[in-house]
Parts: structure tokens; sequence; C-alpha cells
């Protein structure tokens, strides 16, 4: 008779954890999805990982973001900021090519606009979840170095880029996703802890059902 009981609670157990994490995930999810596209990535990959590459990699994004600023920093909308992509990406390609010729290398350049798959980064005080992003990446040679990469829209690059770190992360998202999905990629980093805790006040109850069962079957 124990041992029934022991499975009856245990099974209390594991039911009521998935029913915690399940409507939790679920949403969560919804939400991911709808911010994934939102959002236009810019990836500028190194050659290599040496001091020389890496440097080079951010000369060329300078250059990119200088000559593109005018055009993307005024965008109003996913569809305009990639169409302006679209139509500069051999433009791009040559700015690139013309930064490594002056640096005395003979780099070849990729220039990539559409979907690419990423892990979960942190960019200033937001989480970024893994997964497909629409995306501009730029590879110089073997592509095998470190990459830098921004949010090309909503236009935070140019923020990034003119106080030297990516400030104001939260408000410039704020201007293309709703408050719910600004705080959904806020509380990311947190979403363990807080999914941890329920799990745990689960536990401790059914501690205490556990407990009240044995001192009735005395």
């Amino acid at each position: 008779m124990k041992h029934k009981n022991l499975i009856l609670i245990l099974a209390i157990l594991i039911i009521s954890i998935i029913y915690i994490i399940q409507p939790y995930t679920s949403s969560k999810n919804a939400y991911m999805d709808d911010i994934k596209n939102e959002i236009i990535r810019f990836h500028v990959k190194a050659n290599s990982d040496i001091e020389e590459d890496q440097s080079l990699k951010l000369k060329i994004r300078d250059k990119i973001l200088k000559e593109t600023q005018t055009e993307l920093e005024n965008s109003e909308s996913i569809h305009q900021t990639k169409a302006i992509m679209e139509d500069n990406l051999d433009n791009i390609k040559s700015i690139a090519e013309e930064v490594i010729e002056d640096e005395g290398k003979d780099y070849s350049v990729d220039v990539y606009l559409g979907k690419k798959d990423f892990p979960t980064k942190k960019y200033g005080n937001v989480v970024f979840p893994a997964g497909e992003y629409e995306t501009l990446q730029v590879t110089i040679g073997e592509g095998k170095g470190q990459n830098w990469w921004c949010v090309m829209f909503p236009p935070l690059c140019f923020v990034e880029m003119r106080h030297g770190n990516a400030a104001n992360v939260e408000e410039g998202l704020k201007e293309v996703l709703s408050e719910d999905e600004v705080g959904v990629l806020l509380a990311e980093k947190a979403s363990p802890i807080i999914l941890k805790s329920k799990i745990l006040e689960v536990v401790e109850k059914t501690k205490v059902y556990i407990a009240d069962r044995i001192a009735q079957s005395k």
C-alpha cells in the first residue's frame, strides 16, 4: 500500500512540474517567434583570430556602417531595411574589398543576406534567443575568426557606433516590439532562475503532502 502511495505521489509531482513548465514555454516560444521576425542582424566574420585580422574586421565594420548610415538609420520598417540591403549588396562588398586592399591584404569577401541560425547571444541588456534571424553577413577570407554583430533593424548598430557599446537597446527595441516582447528578452537571462523557483515550490508542497500521507498511514 505504501508503495502505491509513493508512486501516486511521484506521479502527482511530475504532472505538476509539467503543468507549470508547459504553458510557460509555449507562451514564451510564441513571443520568441514574433521577435525573430522583427529583427535583422548584421554580422562581420574575421578571417582568423589573430590581432591584425580582428582589427581589419572592425575597420570593415566601421566603413560599412558609415557608408550605409544615411539610408539605414532612417528606415521605418524591417521591409524597408531589407530592401535597402538588397540594393546595396554589391556596394557593401566593394566597401569591404576597398578596406582590405588599403590594408595590404588579398582576402576574398562574401556578402550574404538571408536567414542564418545563431546561438543565444547577449546584446546590451537583453538576450536574443537561439534560432534563425534575417541576417546581413560579411565574411572576410576564410571567416574562421570571431565575429562582431549588431542589430541592423531596429537600427541599433548606429546607436552602438556612436556610443561605443550597445546602449539603449531596450528603448530601441520598443520602437518595433511590444512591451511584453521586450520583457521576454529582458527576462531571458533570468528565466532559468524563475523556472527553478517554481519547480522548487512544487517540490516543497509535495514534501508536505508526503509527510501528511505518511502520518495518516501510521
